[in-house]
């Protein structure tokens, strides 16, 4: 981990935020795991037992391989590693097998592969301008953007407690974007291909790409150095659209790490309303995520993450941008105070009411509406934000 430090004084504290969440990952193996723990099981034995002319027609499990080749692929290099803590689970008809082995192994995986992530990260912090960031390290721009993207609380819950692999599939995606700062356009397209190869949700940025390519590579002449604003004009629009469409389970899958391009404007470009949108959007996102974790002794887990990271994000973000008007308007303001009210009703009040046998939906629904205002509202601001920047505008008309 010491390579990931960054060599200016005191890199070291890039290697030790990547150490400590990873450790929090370590404390997290022994929580609630959804089907989705079964699914990958399900997917470990398939890529593991069959032909490769079989993986997508095995259908002893309604739990179907249905991810790109990449993906499968993936699972099959999994799988010989899998084999050497339990074979049980490598079997096909071992439906809902869980070993303690299995589960240890599973875990690790998703830990391990976040190793992906974690360089992803430090990629996308060297292209942070530093040049006016303050002497105390906790205010320096790159600190405060890589833990709000290591210790994303999105990340955490939904990767290493409900269980998944967005880490690993969200690294490929930060390092692409990373790539096409440095200038390195050829290897971030290809990086991105790479990515729709293993998951094809990743399709709804595509149009993004193509467009960003198309202008800032392959129809200038020059091909000049990709600024922030302009690709902010791109990627973050069919980033935020798709939380808008698919609702509060996805909501905060796609939007917590899709804001990459949005942290690299907001902390060197330096715009306080760039802050705004993130923190409404984030706050709102986390919260949606909510329902993926229905049992109660990972409610105080849940409450407690959110609260830190949220505290976190919103501290910083007013330090570094403290001479700027308020990151948040009284009605902002006010919304964001209602996700508490919101919690208390949904979790505390509603499961001792007459309604929960015959309403059960109720709190999903609150929470889907709830948020689906915030998201909206932060949707609309953006696109508010791009289309009336200066600095947008003087790109269109050069």
């Amino acid at each position: 981990m010491a390579a990931l430090g960054f060599a200016t004084g005191g890199g070291s504290w890039f290697s030790a935020l990547a150490l400590g969440v990873t450790l929090l990952k370590c404390l997290l193996i022994p929580t609630y795991h959804s089907t989705d723990f079964e699914v990958h099981r399900n997917w470990l034995a398939i890529t593991h037992s069959l032909p490769v002319s079989q993986w997508y027609y095995e259908a002893t499990s309604e739990w179907t391989l249905d991810y790109p080749p990449f993906f499968a692929w993936f699972e099959y290099v999994l799988s010989h590693v899998a084999k050497y803590f339990d074979q049980e689970m490598l079997n096909i008809h071992n439906l809902n097998y869980c070993s303690s082995r299995t589960l240890l192994f599973q875990r690790f995986s998703v830990i391990f592969t976040d190793a992906l992530f974690v360089y992803a990260v430090h990629e996308c912090c060297k292209c942070i301008d530093g040049k006016k960031s303050s002497k105390e390290l906790t205010e320096k721009p790159k600190f405060i953007l890589s833990v709000l993207l290591l210790w994303n609380f999105g990340l955490l819950i939904v990767d290493h407690i409900h269980f998944q692999y967005n880490g690993f599939l969200f690294g490929l995606m930060l390092l692409s974007i990373a790539r096409l700062f440095q200038k390195r356009h050829l290897e971030g397209a290809f990086l991105f291909a790479v990515l729709l190869h293993f998951k094809h949700i990743y399709l709804y940025v595509a149009p993004a790409y193509g467009v960003y390519l198309l202008r800032s590579y392959c129809f200038t002449a020059n091909k000049p150095e990709p600024t922030a604003s302009s690709l902010f004009t791109t990627l973050p629009f069919q980033e935020r659209a798709l939380p808008c469409i698919l609702g509060s389970k996805f909501l905060g899958f796609v939007q917590c790490f899709g804001q990459s391009a949005v942290h690299h404007r907001l902390l060197s470009v330096g715009k306080a309303g760039d802050a705004s949108i993130f923190l409404i959007l984030t706050t709102t996102g986390h919260y949606s995520l909510f329902p993926l974790l229905f049992t109660a002794p990972e409610l105080p887990v849940k409450i407690l993450l959110m609260l830190l990271f949220t505290i976190y994000s919103i501290s910083s973000l007013k330090t570094l941008f403290r001479k700027e008007k308020p990151l948040f308007n009284w009605m902002e303001t006010f919304y964001l105070l209602g996700l508490g009210p919101l919690e208390v009703c949904c979790e505390f009040i509603f499961p001792f009411t007459s309604w929960k046998l015959k309403y059960p939906f109720i709190p999903l629904l609150l929470t889907s509406v709830y948020c689906a205002v915030g998201i909206t509202y932060a949707w609309f601001k953006l696109y508010i934000s791009v289309l009336t920047d200066p600095l947008v505008l003087k790109t269109k008309k050069q």
